[in-house]
């Protein structure tokens, strides 16, 4: 089951393997690739727990969002361009599949250099407006400058690179480029915290920890991929992108638009978790920020599982095999739920000793940190519950992008955060306090998952 995919012809991985084994080769890589990077932004986490400094933790939980913004970025071309590639693969149009790889690393360059300047230009209000307050901002804006406007660029490119890598039959490749900043951040990071800089430093060690790690794995990511371009319809000519014709920009913006929207209405969902949080206490603020990193356990194993889903059922879509692309969407989903069931079992049994990993209670605040880890383990054990729900909303919106229907992937998106989960935490806040905050997750991931299941049946049964 942990067959590189090196060791088969991509003709082979995509058409003829078993679909499980083709799961297997694809996915495995990019499962291990997501929870090492999980880890190492947990990592941060952890070692800034390590100072008891609930504070330094808020701001920490407040600069998610604009990490998670280089995801949603990334997204635009990446699963945009890297669907377009594999789709073309599958009518053997390689050449132009070339074309999309020039213009997908081009616009993520300039991407990359627009977000990080905005946010240079602007970054006390927009701090301000994610949550951070009095005690928390300078802590955040220490994060902010090394890790977005210094290290954004570098970033988006690596995610880019690695979904392209991904949907062109190199999974391993790509899911080693991304696990070797991962792995170097965990190194690196109680040395710059703890040894380099003094006492009071440990968020601005953390955040160079981050940039350092982030440049050495787009350098890999670059090599990869130029070496990968002698056999696959990949290149760093970005001359290459203005031949791209209007239908093909059009195809990759249909599904990489959707993908960004997708990510980005995650993040204002995460924003307004931050501000109701905040407006009860930073201590629970912290809390909420302790629980997002423990619940994207789960959810990195399923996003592994369906991003290793996705350029098999693109391929196969494109080719007209669509026995084989049923198949896969429904050997994903099964393992998916599995995932799921095991992680509500897991976090129910052990929410308080997993969200005390997170936060000293014998440091420099123990009382604070005892409520902190309270609070986070209660909104732990009811978070968990969407974890299979969450499973059926992923699963589709790559199933629905993988097939290039963005407009449903952009009605699901829009539905899942604007209509129904973010007025689910206003409502159940409101009417529940913090507890009411945390049960919205489940909620609003539940409705939303009936939408989920009804948009891929209707769009598998469309004939092509």
């Amino acid at each position: 089951m942990t067959m590189q995919t090196s060791k088969l012809s991509k003709t082979e991985l995509f058409e003829r393997v078993s679909v499980p084994r083709a799961l297997a080769a694809m996915g495995i890589p990019t499962i291990i690739s997501q929870l090492i990077n999980l880890i190492y932004n947990m990592v941060d986490a952890f070692f800034i727990g390590r100072t008891g400094n609930s504070y330094m933790m808020a701001a920490t939980t407040v600069t998610l969002t604009l990490t998670m913004l280089n995801v949603a970025f990334a997204n635009l071309f990446g699963v945009g361009g890297g669907s377009l590639i594999a789709r073309l693969m599958g009518q053997k149009r390689e050449e132009e599949g070339r074309k999309v790889s020039a213009y997908a690393v081009r616009g993520a360059l300039l991407l990359g250099l627009g977000y990080a300047a905005v946010t240079a230009l602007f970054m006390r209000p927009i701090l301000r407006f994610l949550g951070a307050s009095e005690n928390t901002l300078g802590f955040a804006e220490q994060y902010t400058l090394y890790v977005i406007v210094i290290g954004t660029t570098p970033t988006i490119l690596s995610l880019t690179l690695s979904h392209l890598l991904r949907n062109t039959g190199y999974s391993s490749q790509a899911s080693f480029g991304l696990s070797m900043g991962g792995v170097l951040n965990m190194a690196l990071d109680p040395l710059f915290m703890f040894v380099l800089l003094p006492r009071g430093q440990e968020v601005t060690g953390a955040a160079i920890a981050t940039l350092i790690s982030n440049l050495f794995s787009c350098g890999y990511l670059l090599f990869a991929l130029k070496k990968a371009s002698a056999k696959a319809p990949l290149t760093l000519d970005l001359r290459q992108a203005s031949g791209l014709g209007r239908e093909h920009k059009r195809s990759l913006y249909s599904v990489g638009i959707p993908s960004a929207v997708l990510t980005g209405l995650f993040d204002l969902a995460s924003i307004c978790v931050n501000k109701l949080a905040a407006a009860h206490d930073d201590l629970v603020l912290a809390a909420f920020g302790i629980v997002m990193k423990v619940e994207r356990i789960p959810n990195a194993v399923n996003i592994g599982i369906c991003q290793g889903m996705m350029p098999i059922v693109a391929y196969n879509y494109a080719s007209g095999n669509r026995s084989r692309m049923q198949a896969a969407v429904r050997t994903a989903r099964l393992y998916g739920l599995l995932v799921s069931a095991l992680s509500i079992l897991l976090l129910e049994l052990f929410a308080r000793p997993v969200t005390n990993l997170f936060l000293s209670t014998s440091a420099e605040d123990p009382a604070g940190a005892l409520t902190t880890v309270g609070f986070a383990a209660a909104f732990l054990r009811v978070r968990c519950l969407a974890a299979p729900v969450q499973l059926i909303n992923y699963h589709t919106s790559f199933s629905l992008q993988a097939i290039g229907n963005g407009r449903d992937t952009m009605l699901h998106a829009c539905v899942r955060e604007l209509g129904i989960y973010i007025p689910l935490m206003y409502l159940l806040d409101r009417l529940f306090g913090e507890m009411g905050l945390a049960a919205a997750l489940p909620a609003g991931e539940g409705l939303a998952a009936i939408l989920a299941l009804w948009l891929l049946h209707r769009a598998l049964a469309q004939k092509r």
